[in-house]
């Protein structure tokens, strides 16, 4: 149903709103592709299925790879959970069917499953700092951590580290009741060259399709992990 027919008003202002005064807000503008990674986290984050399906096709135009779409999918999974990430997954399938891109892509994959812990490790350290090589000693949830969500995806190629942090930012921002997590990877972000400055960018072109209580919300956990 094309909503520009059936709800004008509403489009006019919505999508003057997302695309226009929000996209050229002075001192808070991104490059298109660091955008375009943002608003897919956060509209995964947000578990907005509908949204992602609009939104997919302008970001592969707009500087998003087929790889990169789907290795921030795969890493939603261990933030958002398998459960929420499948709908995003099978979409980005038939987006791409549908664009006549052949699937699967090619690996991405850098580690094995003898040594997955080992590099997850590393990666967490390179993110939060040097203690965090002790981390995973904490318990078994920590070990999974390091070996499941950074060994396994973390370590991938098609993203950067810095981009993989900032898109877990998204995913925990946009959907809530995670701050505890948000200031830590605020924090990691940081650390990765994402300054405040940037994230608060971040947090800006993410608004129109989060909502301004989740927005508020992640521009005081930045705050926060800078006076931290």
């Amino acid at each position: 149903m094309n909503l520009r027919i059936t709800d004008t008003e509403f489009m006019e202002r919505f999508e003057h709103f997302a695309f226009n005064e929000v996209p050229n807000e002075e001192n808070q503008q991104l490059e298109e592709k660091t955008r375009y990674l943002a608003i897919l986290a956060a509209l995964i984050g947000s578990a907005s299925e509908d949204a992602f399906k609009e939104m997919l096709p302008k970001a592969l135009e707009n500087g998003i790879t087929p790889i990169m779409a789907k290795e921030i999918v795969y890493q939603a999974t261990d933030y958002c959970g398998y459960g929420r990430m499948l709908p995003f997954l099978n979409a980005t399938n038939e987006i791409l069917t549908e664009k006549g891109i052949a699937l699967p892509l090619d690996g991405q994959a850098t580690t094995t499953l003898e040594n997955r812990l080992e590099k997850g490790i590393a990666a967490q350290a390179e993110i939060f700092g040097e203690h965090m090589k002790e981390a995973w000693k904490s318990g078994h949830i920590n070990r999974w951590l390091a070996a499941n969500c950074f060994g396994d995806y973390y370590t991938r190629k098609g993203l950067t580290l810095s981009e993989r942090e900032m898109i877990t930012f998204c995913f925990l921002m946009a959907q809530g009741g995670c701050e505890p997590q948000l200031i830590a990877h605020a924090k990691g972000n940081i650390h990765m060259g994402n300054k405040k400055e940037f994230l608060i960018c971040v947090v800006s072109q993410c608004l129109p399709y989060i909502g301004y209580p989740r927005s508020l919300n992640a521009i005081a956990c930045i705050h926060k992990a800078v006076e931290e």
